[in-house]
Formats: C-alpha cells, structure tokens, sequence
C-alpha cells in the first residue's frame, strides 16, 4: 500500500510539473492509471484531495487556477518549484564532508554519499581527500551506536523517545522517558540532551550506555526546548574537565597514562605504586573506576565511596 501511494504520488507531481497549462481533476484522473481504478467519483475526489495535500505538505508549490469552463485546475510551476543556485564556500564544503562521514557506518550513508556526490557536479569545491590525498590526518566521527539513529531522526522530528538506560553507578538498566534536543559528539562519545519527563529536568545520555530499541512516542514535548543546548559544556564538568579541587589517589606503575599527563603532582611511593594529585570534578568517579584495581582512591572521601559504589556495581554484573 505505501508503494502504490509513493508511485501515485509521483505520478500526480510529474502530471502537475509537466503540464504547460492547469489540468483539471477530470483530466488528471484521465492520465494517472491509479485514478481511473477509484471505484466512482467520490472515492476518486478524497484520493486526490489528500494526494494534493500530501504533495503540499512536502512542499511542492501547486497553483489552482480556472479554466474557461469555471472548473478548478491545478499546475505546478517549475520555476517555483526549483532550488536555488548552491553556493559553497571551502569552509562550508568542508562541513558537509565532515557531516556526511558521520553517517559511514550508519544505515543513511549511501544516500549521503549520493548527496555529495550531486553537490561536487553543481560545482562544490573539492577537498585534499577528493584530490587523492593519501597518508594525511582526515577527521572521523563515528556513529556507530545503534540507538544514534533513532535519535536523530526524533530530534529531528521532535518525537518523545523512551528507552533503557544504564547508569555507570548501577548494575541494571532503568526506564527513561525522554524528550530529545539535540545530540553531541564529545571524545569519540555521542551524547543526547533532552527532558527527562520522570524527573522533571534536563539530562545528558551516552548513547553507548543505552540498551536495547529506542521507541517513539506520539504526543507534543511538555517542556519548551531551550534556544540553546550546551551538551559539551556539560558534558565536560560532569568529566572533571572543569574541576576546581583536587584528589589524591594510587597509581599502579605501568598503568593509568591519562591520568598522570592530568596530575598536578606525582610521587614514587618506591612499593610499585605512584602516588598523585589529579583535578577533581563531578564525573571523575566514573573515570577512576574505568582503571579497576590500578587505582586507590585516598582523598577525598566522598570520592572513594563513588569509586567503592560503582565497582561493586560492576562486580554485581
């Protein structure tokens, strides 16, 4: 059924876009073969007004005009119907390709390849890589988590979501209920801010952290979206990026790398083990944890029962 609505959809824009002059209802069911199988005339008009609509809806311009009969004709005019000239600058080609790879691996890359490729023929300025460019650093952001698309699209749409969600201080994921704005890519991680409808405020999401389907739900958003949503800004002070304390943990010799190049200070202990001052923000329990037994947690205390509760989150399975 979505097949034959496409094809008679397609068949009444290409009537109305290639006509020199406004057709009337009569003369358009003559011409569409979809039309002439209507069983009678009232079941042919409501096709063909919701067709009309359809076609209005997804933007196709249609004028209606009368014929020296006084019927209602109907013509799409190409020259309100064509886009206008595309016109790139470097910097803005170079943001398309970039936005294009975010779909490589996902289920849309074919159609952003072909978009691409339309764009380069209106004259779209070529990048290093279409020059054939090898050995150089190209920027990738990949999407290769199964609930970014869905996502998308209900940012896009604006359609609540739900879906399960796993906390990196709990064992088992739990219902959210969602209202999404926009999503962020930070660090190699996507991250999705939006309404929290069962709490009653605004809340961030890794994606790789979300399990199983995200389903849509109908309905219009409760809450008014924001002009703008700062994920990265938020992001990063739950990460401890913008801590203004410290804390002072164990490090395994060996081990931990990222967390030395962050240290404030670092002492040999001369038992295998260093000893360190880190910046400590909302978000660098989760981080510590991420080392496992490579890492002891000295001071602060609230710190080491963050790190001590999410280990044994994880030992729970």
């Amino acid at each position: 059924m979505a097949i034959a609505k496409a094809e008679r959809l397609m068949n009444l824009a290409l009537c109305l876009l290639g006509t020199r002059r406004p057709l009337t209802k009569r003369e358009l069911r003559s011409s569409i073969e979809a039309y002439l199988e209507a069983a009678g005339d009232d079941a042919f008009n409501r096709m063909f007004e919701r067709d009309k609509d359809d076609l209005r809806e997804l933007g196709l311009i249609i004028d209606t005009a009368e014929n020296v009969e006084g019927e209602a004709a109907y013509q799409a005019r190409r020259d309100l119907n064509q886009l206008p000239p595309i016109t790139l600058d470097p910097a803005e080609a170079a943001a398309l390709g970039l936005a294009a790879r975010v779909w490589q691996q996902a289920r849309l890359a074919g159609a952003a390849s072909g978009a691409l490729q339309k764009l380069r023929a209106a004259g779209m300025p070529l990048t290093d890589d279409d020059r054939g460019a090898s050995g150089a650093l190209q920027p990738r952001i990949p999407a290769q988590d199964a609930a970014f698309e869905p996502l998308m699209l209900a940012c896009r749409d604006r359609r609540p979501v739900v879906f399960q969600y796993r906390k990196s201080t709990e064992a088992q994921p739990a219902k959210r209920q969602v209202e999404p704005w926009i999503l962020e890519c930070w660090r190699g991680h996507w991250y999705l801010a939006g309404w929290d409808r069962d709490r009653r405020a605004e809340r961030v999401f890794r994606l790789s952290r979300i399990t199983g389907p995200v389903r849509s739900r109908a309905g219009a958003y409760t809450a008014e979206v924001p002009d703008q949503v700062r994920v990265r800004e938020t992001v990063e002070r739950w990460a401890g990026e913008s801590a203004t304390a410290s804390a002072r943990i164990r490090l395994r010799k060996g081990c931990g790398y990222p967390l030395r190049a962050r240290a404030t200070q670092a002492r040999d202990t001369g038992d295998g083990w260093e000893e360190l001052e880190v910046p400590y923000g909302h978000g660098l329990g989760a981080w510590l944890a991420e080392f496992g037994p490579d890492v002891l947690v000295l001071e602060p205390a609230d710190l080491r029962a963050d790190v001590v509760d999410r280990l044994r989150a994880v030992a729970k399975g």
